[in-house]
């Protein structure tokens, strides 16, 4: 039996690392090996990792970058923060 997440099928039977292998804080990337019949997999992640850096507006990067310095972080932790937790620090 596969267990089913929107767009994506871990089946137990999978050959290599999976979910299940991963450890705690692991977010889930995909392995920096070429593993085959994983291609799918690194390819979505590459597209969604380049989808979430995508240079904002400038209006957007000045606000956060002036929030940023007021918290004492720099314009990627800040922004990663935001990624993270889904709101602002």
């Amino acid at each position: 039996m596969a267990i089913v997440f929107p767009s994506i099928v871990f089946a137990p039977d999978a050959s290599g690392p999976g979910p299940a292998d991963a450890g705690l804080g692991h977010n889930g990337g995909p392995p920096l090996d070429y593993v085959p019949g994983r291609s799918w997999r690194r390819w979505r992640w590459k597209k969604a990792h380049a989808a979430a850096w995508k240079t904002p507006p400038p209006e957007i990067v000045r606000r956060r970058l002036r929030r940023a310095r007021a918290a004492g972080m720099t314009y990627r932790e800040y922004t990663l923060e935001i990624m993270e937790r889904g709101r602002y620090p």
